[in-house]
């Protein structure tokens, strides 16, 4: 009985125990809460006040900006409004001035119109007194004023005839003088100034050995390896019995020059088999393209010549291997560039045009192609494609006379050719067709009555003629030089002039004994 009562005590202790610590747990829960609540209502209105008081700075900045934006646009607005009241200000003094010369004006017009009917009656009264002396001329002279007028300017007309025709013959002469001496001045300074090689081009070069043996391995089996060669540099190699050299044979230098070079690479290597030339052609003529070019560059810049095309620049560097009647066709258009600049300087003209218009004066004849055309003519359509001066394109164009020339560049190019061609050791002729040449122009001089001797000089660059003096008068002297000189023209061709003396002279020879 006790032990129930024990057990009914401990179940409502244990009872009233969990009652009393659930009361103060929740007492403590809910004070925690409150006070969490108590807490984050405080930080909300903390948080609250803060974003209040972000948002009334940013709104204070950004009213702030607006405030100096607005200044700033109110501030251009005034500037703007000053400048225009200066400007109108201006433009209403200037009409101001206007208005007044105006009025001056109006004034010197009122003035002038006096003036002039003032002339008009002075004119009408000068008239009247002209007509009265007239009458009275007439009157006097027993002719009328037409007749006197005419006799007076017959009388003038034949006196200013006579004085312009002996004017005339004065400005002639002296211009004749005046030209030939201005003339040969500039030629012989434009010589003196340029100075170039003699002429040393021809068909063929000559590739040396070291010895005799090598010829085999050039020809190969069967020739195949001489055939490839020629095949792929379009040359003929000629390997005959002269010691220790191969001639190489053709029209295109470029071609030789290729075949000279691969051979030299081929025997320097000492492999020579077709697959190995067939390598060292492609090399090498991509070595000498690259040389073509610059050469072209070096020349164009040795002469002070900017901005010309590429193509033609590399067309330049072409004539290197390229010869005209033996003379080489790059150095020949150099001393071209350079006669015609001095010309023109001495001129007066421009000498930068004449020394390009000099060097691509030939440019037709290094084509890429067989063109169908004169060289001139194809030189000068190359220019224009590539957007040179008319004047330039003209006088390429002209050199020949296949145009006409229109400008003063033209001529000089034409004269600076004629002069580069044909000085001494310029270019060189076979020596019987030379030979020939000079035979013909003796016997040529020899068909005239009255001539003794003849003897071609200067390299058959004059033609002395000697006639007799009892068969031959002055002035047949100089109808026969004249009618020789114009046969040579007709019937020879040749570089530059020929000059035509004939000598008359008359001896008296007696001897004292």
């Amino acid at each position: 009985m006790t032990a129930l009562w024990i057990i009914i005590g401990l179940v409502v202790g244990g009872g009233l125990g969990i009652w009393s610590t659930t009361s103060i747990l929740r007492n403590r829960l809910l004070d925690k809460s409150q006070q969490v609540l108590k807490d984050a209502e405080e930080k909300g209105e903390m948080i609250k006040k803060e974003k209040v008081l972000q948002a009334k700075e940013q709104f204070m900045q950004m009213k702030s900006e607006h405030e100096k934006k607005v200044n700033e646009q109110n501030n251009k607005l005034r500037d703007t409004e000053n400048k225009l009241k200066q400007r109108e200000n201006t433009l209403n003094q200037k009409v101001g001035e206007l208005q007044k010369k105006n009025d001056e004006l109006k004034g010197i017009s009122e003035n002038l119109n006096k003036q002039i009917e003032a002339l008009h009656v002075r004119q009408a009264e000068v008239e009247k007194v002209y007509k009265e002396s007239v009458t009275k001329l007439e009157h006097i002279a027993g002719m009328s004023a037409d007749e006197a007028k005419k006799q007076l300017i017959d009388a003038m007309t034949d006196e200013a005839r006579a004085e312009a025709s002996t004017t005339i013959m004065d400005i002639v002469e002296e211009a004749k003088l005046t030209a030939a001496e201005q003339a040969k001045k500039v030629v012989i300074q434009s010589i003196q100034r340029t100075a170039t090689e003699s002429a040393v081009e021809n068909t063929v070069s000559v590739f040396n050995l070291e010895n005799e043996e090598v010829k085999g391995r050039i020809i190969g089996r069967e020739g195949r390896n001489i055939r490839t060669l020629e095949s792929l540099t379009g040359v003929e190699i000629i390997i005959d019995d002269s010691p220790d050299a191969i001639i190489i044979s053709g029209f295109d230098p470029v071609r030789r020059e290729i075949a000279r070079l691969s051979l030299h690479k081929l025997v320097t290597d000492g492999r020579i088999h077709p697959a190995r030339i067939e390598e060292v052609v492609a090399k090498t003529r991509r070595q000498v393209e690259q040389d073509i070019n610059e050469v072209g560059k070096r020349t164009c810049i040795d002469l002070g010549i900017l901005n010309m095309n590429h193509e033609l620049v590399r067309m330049v560097g072409r004539m290197k291997y390229r010869s005209s009647y033996g003379q080489n066709l790059l150095q020949h258009s150099r001393e071209v560039a350079n006669l015609a600049a001095t010309m023109a300087a001495e001129l007066g003209l421009n000498p930068k045009m004449a020394k390009r218009a000099g060097l691509l004066h030939d440019i037709g004849k290094v084509p890429d192609t067989d063109p169908e055309l004169p060289h001139a003519i194809f030189g000068m359509r190359l220019a224009e494609k590539y957007k040179e001066h008319p004047d330039i394109c003209n006088a390429i164009g002209a050199h020949h006379d296949e145009v006409e020339m229109t400008n003063l560049i033209s001529p000089i190019i034409q004269v600076a050719d004629a002069i580069s061609g044909a000085r001494p050791g310029a270019r060189r002729e076979v020596v019987e067709a030379y030979i020939n040449r000079l035979k013909k122009l003796e016997d040529m001089a020899m068909t005239y009555p009255g001539v003794v001797k003849t003897y071609a000089i200067q390299a058959g660059r004059e033609l002395r003629v000697i006639v007799g003096a009892d068969k031959v008068s002055d002035v047949e002297a100089n109808k026969l030089s004249y009618d020789l000189s114009r046969q040579i023209q007709s019937e020879m061709t040749y570089p530059g002039q020929i000059k035509v003396t004939v000598i008359r002279e008359t001896r008296a020879i007696n001897y004292a004994k």
